[in-house]
């Protein structure tokens, strides 16, 4: 007799029962969950762990004492990145009147792949709303029929509203961490405004706040949210925010900038790590200009190339020198305490530089070309994790 459940040891499915069936079948089936008292005991066994996180068939030996009978039990698990994966629930066979053959735990390991495959496409298959969402964030093709759309959802179609974008950092980009995202944004911003929506797309999350109330409200919001899901899920985010963005036909194209946004900040992080697309105009602008640059060689300055080979060579520092004194915008005494070199030391050495690349640095157009030049270099020499 067999009993599915799912991770919770909620009820799910199970076969007919007949007289052999014990009593916790009998309570497990009727209350679609199994007794507490008895969940507490597999607990201390160590049952509930062994399922989660093995594929081994879990022997149950009959307990009279208890009234519980002989059982087999196997975990579902869907395949994943890491050795555990991911729990789906449980299936339970109970012992009847004849004791089990002897391939049974072969024949329920089976049972339990086909089973997670199962599981796993029906919470893959996204519902009839999610699919309505992702459509309105442009990501299921074009021709989206807004009112339509909105109808169905329960939104309004005109109207200011803010469209919120959340990108994990650093390693955390694994199914699970995503999954947590997704669930904990729909239960937060669900509970910030009741009209919200919330989807994933790809790797990343975003949120749709109809008809917004306040633009400093929502930017709280975020930073606040930011904070605690770091706090209670270990989740390291960052997030970019369009706003206003004039009606719902426009959300699509909302998405695209907050994306352009999310991308730009992996570069800056952990600062501009919640920002809104006005305020890092000039950031998102520049990464694009950056990316052009790295993507076509034939942009690239060999006299750049130049300076940093004969700095490899003679371990001169003439690049870092250059920088320096770029971003201090010509003032060689705060370059040369930034530095910790002497003024006449950095004078030298941008001589040098001059002599090795042949740019004037007092031309407007060599400095802007080689500040464009540098930012790309330092870009490309920053290690990957840094970048996702």
């Amino acid at each position: 007799m067999v009993t599915i459940e799912d991770p919770h040891s909620k009820v799910l499915a199970y076969s007919a029962s007949n007289e052999a069936a014990d009593p916790l079948r009998v309570q497990s089936i009727l209350g679609r969950e199994g007794p507490r008292e008895y969940l507490r005991i597999l607990q201390q066994w160590g049952v509930f762990d062994r399922l989660r996180q093995t594929d081994e068939v879990v022997e149950l030996p009959a307990h009279p004492e208890l009234a519980i009978k002989h059982r087999l039990a196997v975990g579902i698990r869907r395949s994943g990145d890491d050795r555990a994966g991911t729990a789906l629930g449980s299936i339970w066979l109970q012992e009847g009147e004849r004791p089990f053959k002897a391939g049974a735990a072969e024949v329920l390991r089976g049972a339990s792949a086909i089973a997670a495959r199962i599981i796993s496409r029906s919470l893959d298959a996204p519902s009839t709303e999610a699919l309505l969402i992702q459509r309105l964030f442009g990501a299921r093709g074009e021709g989206v029929d807004v009112p339509s759309v909105a109808a169905a959802l329960g939104i309004p179609v005109t109207g200011p509203a803010a469209v919120l974008g959340f990108a994990l950092s650093g390693e955390a980009s694994a199914a699970r961490d995503r999954e947590t995202l997704g669930s904990a944004l729909r239960l937060r911003a669900g509970a910030f405004r009741r009209d919200s929506l919330a989807t994933l797309i790809g790797d990343r999350a975003y949120v749709l706040l109809p008809r917004y109330q306040s633009a400093r409200a929502v930017t709280a919001w975020t930073r606040q949210l930011v904070d605690q899901l770091e706090s209670a899920s270990a989740l390291i985010l960052r997030a970019a925010i369009a706003i206003p963005v004039p009606e719902l036909g426009h959300v699509a194209r909302a998405r695209l900038e907050v994306d352009r946004v999310l991308d730009s900040t992996a570069a800056t992080f952990p600062r501009d790590r919640v920002t809104t697309l006005a305020d890092s105009r000039t950031a998102v602008l520049l990464g694009e200009i950056l990316d052009l640059i790295a993507a076509r060689p034939e942009l690239h300055d060999p006299r750049l190339s130049a300076l940093i080979d004969y700095d490899r060579t003679h371990a001169a520092q003439l690049e870092a020198s250059v920088n320096h004194y770029l971003r201090h915008h010509g003032d060689v005494r705060a370059a040369a305490t930034a530095l910790s070199i002497h003024p006449n030391t950095l004078r030298y050495r941008l001589r040098r530089a001059q002599d090795i690349t042949g740019i004037d640095l007092d031309d407007p157009a060599d400095r802007l070309l080689l500040e464009l030049q540098l930012a790309r270099h330092r870009r490309d020499d920053r290690p990957r994790a840094a970048r996702s």
